[in-house]
C-alpha cells in the first residue's frame, strides 16, 4: 500500500499507484450527507472523506451502507407463525 498523494495525503491507500491514483476518477469522492456522524468519515485538508471506501455515494444506492457506524439496522423481532394443524397433531401426543 502506497501513501495518498490526492485527497487524504498521509493516508495509506489501496488505490495509489507508482502512476498515481488508480481509483475511477483519479481521487476518492468526498462523503455524502448520509455519512455525517459516521466514525469511519475523517476530514482532511480538502474535505470530508471516508476511511471505508473511496466512493460513499455508492455505498447508500441501495438503502443503508454496511459500513456506516451511526446506522442502527431494525431487526423485527417478528413472532414466527403457528401453523395451526400441526400446533394441535402437537397437543395430541
Amino acid at each position: 500500500m502506497l501513501v495518498c498523494e490526492t485527497t487524504r495525503k498521509g493516508k495509506k491507500c489501496t488505490f495509489m499507484t507508482a502512476q498515481g491514483c488508480s481509483f475511477n476518477g483519479g481521487s476518492c469522492a468526498e462523503i455524502i450527507e448520509a455519512c455525517n456522524g459516521c466514525a469511519r468519515s475523517e476530514q482532511h485538508e480538502n474535505g470530508w472523506f471516508c476511511t471505508a471506501f473511496p466512493e460513499p455515494s455508492v455505498k447508500w444506492k441501495n438503502g443503508n451502507c454496511n459500513l456506516a457506524t451511526h446506522v442502527q439496522s431494525a431487526v423485527a423481532d417478528a413472532k414466527a407463525k403457528l401453523n395451526p394443524i400441526k400446533a394441535s397433531k402437537r397437543r395430541g401426543k
